[in-house]
């Protein structure tokens, strides 16, 4: 065994929060870890992300101890504890079947044992554990791997991609957000089952591409996914092989693929945003903002920066069209322009106009509703985001009187 005590007081909020988790199991005669991502982030001082703890606790003994218990995955040994307003995933050490389904195991067994779970995970760095005490159990040399700043799987590793070829992708994440190289072996192994992915969900797929593209070190992801060529598997990217080799040197980490979305249409103008949207299975929320980045974009590179960009865009997109703009256009425009624009807008949006389009056809009863009515409250609004128009009823009705509305 390879371990080495870190000591309670070095525990991190995070970790003292799900403590008495530990300590509830323990006290219950079961062993209890913390383990993966969350220890691995403990050592490399990273933020904390979900804490995962593992347990010789079957799910049902889990259920008897704890008085809210989720159970997500129980067929697979995991559960979700609640504590204190925080969810906290709970799985029993297992063994795995085959991974008929590419994805889950067709089978598991629960064990009392925690070296025989640790040796079916997918990496070193990830296949690391820590007890109540902050002793760390590294079974594989997990942390001469994250030391090293090597990615490298956990035993046979065409073994380890057949059994779930998203950790093909996942290996290309942890580059990207670690800046961690991937072992040749382990690279080797991912050549060998890269084909694989054709067959996973695309929801999982476009899960793991949002990280990877976030990642502080996306140059060094965006190398390994190029080097893999894995785009003949990928929506969109078989179609157009080139977009994966012109994505821009200068490319800014991205905090969600709305923005990894608006980037690749404006590289590809032909494949609409709404198709990539639909080929990658994204949410509502996604197709939005990517919309939003790219009228933002194309006004730029038409009229520059002005208050008029400032009100169209979502203040909440303010930083990912920064990101956008600078892995395009590297320098081009600062945060605070935006900011500054915005915060000397007369109004933020239609609705704080002083007139309405009601008020509109009020002004103008013989003549009905239509496609005149819209244009003309843009142009008021317009005409008041520059300042050239008071937004108050009397300087409005004044500026219509000489700017009547042209009825076709």
């Amino acid at each position: 065994m390879n371990n080495r005590m870190i000591g309670d007081s070095m525990f991190t909020q995070p970790f003292l929060a799900a403590k008495p988790i530990l300590e509830h199991i323990e006290k219950h005669h079961h062993q209890a870890y913390f383990v993966g991502g969350c220890v691995r982030d403990f050592l490399l001082q990273r933020p904390i992300g979900d804490i995962d703890i593992t347990t010789s606790a079957t799910p049902e003994q889990i259920q008897e101890i704890f008085p809210k218990v989720i159970p997500v995955g129980i067929e697979h040994g995991t559960v979700v504890v609640r504590h204190e307003h925080q969810s906290y995933e709970v799985t029993t050490f297992r063994v795995d079947g085959d991974y008929i389904d590419k994805r889950h195991p067709d089978s598991v067994t629960f064990i009392d044992n925690i070296d025989k779970d640790l040796e079916r995970r997918d990496f070193t760095i990830n296949a690391l554990a820590m007890n109540i005490k902050g002793e760390i159990l590294d079974l594989f040399d997990g942390k001469s791997d994250l030391k090293a700043k090597i990615i490298r799987t956990v035993g046979n590793g065409v073994e380890r991609f057949s059994e779930d070829s998203l950790r093909i992708i996942r290996a290309l994440r942890f580059a990207s957000q670690l800046g961690f190289t991937i072992d040749d072996e382990t690279f080797n192994a991912m050549m060998h089952v890269k084909q694989e992915i054709e067959g996973l969900a695309m929801e999982r797929i476009t899960n793991e591409f949002t990280k990877l593209f976030s990642g502080a070190f996306v140059d060094l992801g965006i190398h390994y996914l190029q080097k893999l060529e894995i785009h003949q598997y990928l929506p969109i990217f078989h179609e157009h092989p080139e977009l994966m080799y012109n994505l821009p040197e200068s490319l800014q980490p991205s905090k969600s693929f709305g923005e990894v979305i608006a980037l690749l249409h404006i590289l590809k103008r032909e494949v609409s945003v709404l198709t990539w949207v639909s080929a990658w299975k994204c949410s509502n929320k996604i197709k939005l903002e990517a919309i939003q980045l790219v009228e933002a974009y194309s006004y730029y590179i038409e009229q520059g920066i002005d208050a008029l960009l400032a009100y169209r865009l979502k203040k909440e997109y303010y930083e990912g069209f920064i990101r956008l703009m600078n892995s395009l256009h590297p320098n081009s425009i600062q945060l605070q322009e935006l900011i500054g624009l915005e915060e000397q807008l007369p109004i933020r949006s239609s609705r704080d106009l002083s007139i309405n389009g009601n008020d509109l056809i009020a002004l103008f009863p013989n003549i009905k509703g239509g496609p005149w009515l819209k244009l003309l409250l843009t142009t008021i609004e317009k005409e008041v985001i520059f300042g050239r128009l008071q937004n108050t009823e009397h300087d409005i009705k004044e500026w219509i009187k000489w700017n009547p509305p042209e009825i076709n």
